[in-house]
Parts: C-alpha cells; structure tokens; sequence
C-alpha cells in the first residue's frame, strides 16, 4: 500500500473512545450465488467481505467477467487519473443510473461529456461559488430560524436536511426558478431516486434492456412527474429569456439553455443530475454529520464552541469553510464514513496492469469509497468518527487517492466546493442555535441507494442551545 503513515493520522480525543459508527458487519465468507444476487439487490455495501478491508487489491468474477477492486491509493491514481482513458463507465453502472440520468454529465460519455462538462464549467468558478455562499447563508439561517420554532419536537432529519439543500439549490443554481414547492419536490426526489436507482436481479444478470425491472417500474409514475416537473422549470426559464435576457441570472439553467450543441432533453437530463448529485448527495452528508456529532459529544462540543468564538469573528459566508476547522472536519469525516458516492466502476478498454496484477480487456474495474474509506491498512481505526483525521496538521497524512467523497480523475465532481461551502455553512447556522439529539430505538440502518442513506430516516429531537 502507498501511505503507510496514514494509519496513525488520527490521534483519538482524550477522555473517551470515540463513536463506532453504524454501518453492515462485512461477511466472513464468500456469498454464493443466490446470496450474492438477493444481498446485491437489497443492500449492495452488504456484498463485501472483510478481505475487501483488509487487502489492496481483491481478485474475483461474475457471470465469467473478472474483476478487480482496487484499494491502493497508488493503483487508484494509476487507473483513475493516468491511465483513465482506459477505463470507461462499467456497463451495470450505466443500466441502473441511466434510466434517470439518461444523458446527464454524470452517464454521458465522449463528446457529449466533454461538451457538457465545458458549458457547466462557468458556473463553479471560484467567484461564482463565493457569490453562491451569499444564498446559501440566507437560506439556511432561515431554515434553522424555522427549526427553532420547532424545538422540544422530533423531526427526521434525513428529510429536513433535503429541505433545506432543495431551497439552497434553487436558489442559487436555478434562481428560485424550480416549479414546485419545498414538501412535494422533496418528496417526487425521493420516490424518483429511491426506486429508479435500485439494482434489480435482471442488472447483475447482465439481462437484456427490453426486459422490464420489476423493482423499478413503481417508480415509472415519480419519473414522470419529475420530469414533468423539470420541463415546466426549464419553459418558464425560456419565456424568462425571450422576455428579458438582461435581467435573467446567468445561472446553471441558463447556461444550459445557451450552450451550443445540447437538446432539450439533455438539458433536462443535466438538470435531474444535478439534482441527484448536487442535493441529495449534500443532504444526506448534512444529515449524517449532524448524526454523529449527536453520538460524539466531545466532537459537537468542540464544533459549538468553535462556532460561537469564530463565527461572530467573519465578515464574509465564503471564508467559513476555511476559518470553520472543526466544523468542516466534521463534515468530512462523515463524508468518509459514509460516502455520497460509494462506488466508482469502470471497465478496462485494453489490457492493463496494476499492482502487479493482470487486468484483461472487458474486466471490471472497481474503486469503491466505501471499501477506500474504511480500509485497514489506510486508516487508525477505521468504522470510528475521528474528525480530528482532517484538520489542517493531520490532513497532509491523508493520500490524495484514499478520500475520494467527491471521485477522482478527469470525471471529479464537478460541484466539490459548491458543497464543502454549502455544508459548512448549513453546519454553522444550524449549530449556533439549536442541537439535534438521535432519538431511534436502534441505531439507523445504512443502506445504499444512489447514495449511502439512513434507512427510515434519522429521528432526531430539537433542542435550542441558548
């Protein structure tokens, strides 16, 4: 493995062990057929054994296609980043996400990516985002001044959090301009992503597209109303620039209504992407950083105090993610824990070779964040919440190839700091007031949909601070 002095990168807090952090037992054993198949369409992080946390590289095959799952911060950046062009989206990637996505910048490849990916560009310049933080301050003191008004009652916080990111999203990447209200986006959002993005049996098989997947035709409805729901924003955007091109934001949406080359569909397409990758991604680090912090005392106390000594100090939303340590470590180290994007699959165009391991053509090519994030030979105790892992005289001990919340390579996410500034920011106007303590009988289930989610939500009690 390539960074050997990570492991001890992460000194504990005195006084107390830290929080074991839910998530699935890895199994001993191999899973059979049958196993495998049931275990993969209904929670596909519970397929890993313990030799995927142990090992830098494990060997296997499915239906006679070999695979290999890369765990080597060294072999990543090989395949990743050097060699990338060699590795193209896995074909099982492709069939769950692009039935929702279709040609969005996450599932479209070639010259429609590239093309795609230049016309977004502008948007998460660094000035654009500095402007951004401006909204998103606004929007979330008026969210946690809504949750304030609730306190002493249990919400889920899972749902509020999306809440929350859906009005910042709006806001700042399509202007308010989103046709339809906070409680029924959230809702379509979830039944869209929650159905539409689950594996079904006919996927693993490597089935035909035609042969309908039964796990996903409940939600054919949420699709079409979401879709319905991304036409009418995009018309009242193209009535709003036929009536007043001068006034109207030069914002996400419109930048995709100018750019040279793409449809309506495609503009569509990238719209929902960024939906999916730009707001429930967010909203589920929001939630779960506020979950852990909530198990940590020790760790919210220290993100508390900070917030009440430094935050009165800033003159501007744009430097909190810098000047916030310990807040922003607390949101990075639950984007470890649980990753918004926990695999990134690809399949092998030519021969290759890495680790000192074959990789035939057509092989299946895996770097999954969720394996990289709780390796053995990569992290001090792993499965711990240790936000103490990323502040500034620890973080040069992480290698750059064994956190990767955001990808790596030519295809990172192309909004990274869009939601490192949105989810310090959303932490810090939370957090100054209110408190929010886990409530759940037992500790949430950790599932994997599109992203790492909490199982029937995150209950959670409202409490005021001051």
């Amino acid at each position: 493995m390539s960074n050997p002095s990570a492991v001890s990168a992460a000194p504990s807090r005195p006084g107390g062990q830290p929080f074991r952090a839910p998530a699935p037992v890895p199994h001993s054993q191999p899973l059979g057929f049958a196993s495998f198949i049931r275990t993969a369409t209904r929670n596909p992080i519970e397929i890993w054994g313990t030799r995927a946390f142990k090992e830098p590289y494990v060997r296997g095959a499915w239906l006679g296609v070999p695979n290999v799952v890369v765990n080597d911060p060294a072999g990543i950046r090989y395949c990743l980043v050097e060699n990338a062009r060699n590795y193209v989206m896995q074909p099982l990637r492709q069939r769950i996400l692009r039935p929702l996505l279709r040609d969005g910048l996450l599932t479209a490849e070639g010259e429609l990516w590239r093309r795609t990916r230049k016309a977004i560009a502008p948007v998460f310049t660094p000035r654009h985002i500095a402007g951004f933080t401006v909204q998103m301050e606004a929007r979330s003191a008026l969210f946690a001044e809504g949750l304030a008004g609730r306190a002493g009652e249990t919400a889920d916080i899972s749902h509020e959090m999306t809440l929350l990111t859906f009005d910042i999203l709006q806001e700042t990447l399509f202007s308010g301009d989103i046709a339809s209200e906070p409680e029924g986006f959230a809702r379509s959002t979830r039944d869209f992503l929650g159905s539409m993005g689950r594996i079904d049996p006919l996927d693993l098989l490597n089935a035909p597209a035609f042969l309908p997947r039964l796990r996903r035709l409940k939600g054919r409805k949420s699709m079409t109303y979401f879709r319905a729901l991304i036409a009418e924003t995009i018309e009242k955007r193209r009535e709003r620039l036929s009536r007043d091109p001068d006034g109207t934001p030069n914002d996400l949406l419109t930048l995709l209504i100018k750019a040279d080359g793409l449809s309506s569909e495609e503009i569509e397409d990238n719209i929902i992407t960024f939906i999916g990758a730009g707001h429930e991604t967010t909203a589920r680090s929001l939630a779960w950083t506020l979950y852990l912090l909530s198990q940590a005392p020790q760790e919210r106390a220290l993100v508390e105090a900070e917030i009440d000594e430094v935050l009165p100090t800033l003159s501007h939303p744009s430097e909190w993610a810098d000047r916030l340590i310990h807040t922003k470590a607390a949101f990075e180290e639950a984007m470890r824990l649980y990753p918004p994007a926990p695999s990134l699959n690809r399949t092998a165009l030519k021969p290759d070779r890495v680790g000192g391991l074959d990789i035939p053509a057509g092989s299946t090519l895996l770097v999954m964040p969720w394996l990289v994030h709780r390796h053995e030979m990569l992290w001090d105790r792993p499965d711990h919440f240790m936000p103490s892992r990323f502040l500034p005289e620890n973080r040069d001990s992480i290698d750059r190839y064994q956190y990767l919340p955001f990808g790596v390579g030519p295809r990172v996410c192309i909004g990274a700091s869009f939601a490192i500034q949105e989810g310090v920011i959303a932490l810090a106007l939370l957090l100054r007031d209110l408190r929010f303590d886990y409530v759940g009988e037992r500790p949430p289930e950790v599932v994997q949909r599109i992203t790492v989610q909490p199982d029937g939500g995150l209950p959670m009690r409202i409490s005021r601070r001051h």
